[in-house]
């Protein structure tokens, strides 16, 4: 499983981390299950438990050599998102509420027409912010020094 990028690259994706799918084709078809991770310089997604390869793993220093099953990518084309009213997989498309809100909708065939929420795994970050202050790090009480004032014409440059 060597890395290579995609010919032609997604610009808008429609599945989202999270997303609960449908496998549509591959030795996993009909089965489904959520979104653990999107791959957009390749075009594929990595579903929860599903496509599973064996992968054999070389004994290192800190770590255990051995066999083990870990999630192959599949391309964005083999799966399709659940209708969340129906439970059967449609195409994604998107619509605008009377308040302004854009919304993700479900169309197709067996499609129910009905809201699909973004994801609650959304809201965390992947990677936390650091809390501890680094070198490279700027003290708080500089931030909030003022050092501009209009009113007054402090810190105005000379030009």
């Amino acid at each position: 499983m060597g890395w290579k990028a995609a010919e032609k690259i997604i610009k808008h994706w429609k599945i989202l981390r999270g997303d609960n799918v449908m496998i549509i084709r591959g030795k996993d078809k009909g089965e489904t299950g959520a979104i653990k991770r999107v791959i957009r310089s390749q075009n594929r997604v990595i579903v929860e438990g599903k496509n599973l390869v064996k992968k054999h793993i070389k004994q290192g220093q800190g770590h255990e050599g051995g066999i083990f099953s870990i999630e192959a990518p599949l391309h964005v084309s083999n799966v399709q998102v659940l209708d969340p009213v129906t439970g059967k997989p449609c195409k994604i498309g998107y619509k605008s509420l009377e308040d302004g809100t854009k919304v993700r909708i479900s169309r197709g065939l067996a499609a129910s027409g009905a809201v699909i929420p973004r994801p609650e795994i959304l809201k965390e970050r992947r990677k936390p912010r650091p809390t501890i202050v680094g070198p490279k790090d700027t003290p708080i009480d500089l931030v909030l020094e003022k050092t501009y004032d209009a009113k007054a014409g402090i810190g105005m440059p000379d030009l």
